[in-house]
């Protein structure tokens, strides 16, 4: 009876074992994807026209601010002012001065931001359909070809994401290279 158990049990182990070798794997690269999405050169479109009509008169008005501020407390009518004017002007003016000095890191986080925003969902359709193509293909894992450096041998995916997507490959696409 021991000798069935035991029996049983290698059994299983070949079995699974066995089935694990057989799992297909695969790799894309969502930088590709992207690439031949039509969708992304609409939003570096989006992108141009936010900058220029939501960040661009933003500094602008900054500075024309500052200008005007500036002027109201150095000119011959800043007697007019109060002591506690002045001050509270000049602490504006210095907060006005802190923004445009950094305005350049701060355009840029809202820029990630609004870009993050437009690609959200072309992202989810991608991963959509890289879930799809895995699954009626058999592909039990699929990596980033970004991120692999040695890996198991796979299969390049992107020209089944990119029908699955209706797109069309480039024709300076070759497939990628068999992590081997």
């Amino acid at each position: 009876m021991n000798k069935f158990k035991i029996l049983l049990i290698a059994a299983a182990l070949v079995f699974t074992s066995s089935a694990a070798m057989a799992q297909k794997t695969g790799y894309i690269s969502l930088e590709q994807v992207l690439q031949i999405m039509p969708e992304v050169g609409k939003i570096d479109t989006l992108m141009q026209t936010f900058q220029n009509d939501s960040l661009n008169p933003q500094f602008a008005y900054l500075v024309q601010e500052y200008n005007r501020k500036d002027t109201m407390v150095n000119t011959k009518d800043s007697v007019k002012l109060t002591p506690t004017v002045k001050r509270q002007i000049r602490q504006e003016m210095a907060d006005i001065e802190y923004q445009v000095q950094n305005w350049q890191t701060y355009a840029q986080n809202i820029m990630q931001a609004k870009q993050n925003q437009l690609l959200e969902p072309i992202y989810r359709k991608v991963y959509s359909a890289i879930q799809t193509v895995a699954k009626d293909n058999g592909y039990s894992y699929v990596y980033s070809r970004e991120a692999l450096l040695v890996g198991p041998a796979a299969d390049d995916l992107l020209p089944l994401v990119a029908k699955k997507l209706n797109l069309k490959l480039p024709p300076t696409y070759t497939p990628g290279f068999k992590y081997q």
